[in-house]
């Protein structure tokens, strides 16, 4: 089974609240709330693949020295086996604006078992609730 490697980022803002990306239609999962992230290329870091990754989608700039590791996702998939490490930020430069469709929300930690995720996703959530 093909293992994905995939960096996630729970981007916390001053009042404490979580940035979460809903998939857009087209996507496999579409409708589904996220951590903001994507795929670790080749040879990349998964530090480096999130500061591309936030860049790309989101607008903003941060740095390795602002991402935290928290947790991670180890979730068998149909067709893959996801690895997913979840780091938290709380710095970066710009204002998070959707740049590829998505629909994005700032949660309450207490508030996010409200949002549809995907399996890999759940359980995170009261790991980050009780580090918050």
């Amino acid at each position: 089974m093909t293992i994905l490697l995939v960096a996630a980022v729970a981007l916390i803002d001053a009042d404490g609240r979580v940035l979460l990306a809903q998939r857009p239609e087209g996507k496999s999962m579409a409708g589904l709330w996220e951590f903001p992230g994507g795929k670790v290329e080749a040879g990349e870091t998964p530090e480096a693949a999130l500061i591309r990754e936030l860049h790309e989608e989101l607008g903003i700039n941060t740095w390795q020295s602002c991402l935290a590791p928290l947790t991670f996702a180890s979730h068998a998939y149909e067709r893959f086996h996801l690895l997913m490490p979840l780091f938290a930020c709380r710095r970066w430069e710009g204002v998070p604006n959707p740049r590829e469709g998505q629909t994005l929300a700032w949660v309450r930690p207490d508030r996010l078992r409200d949002y549809p995720m995907p399996p890999a996703d759940i359980p995170l959530i009261p790991i980050l609730r009780d580090w918050l």
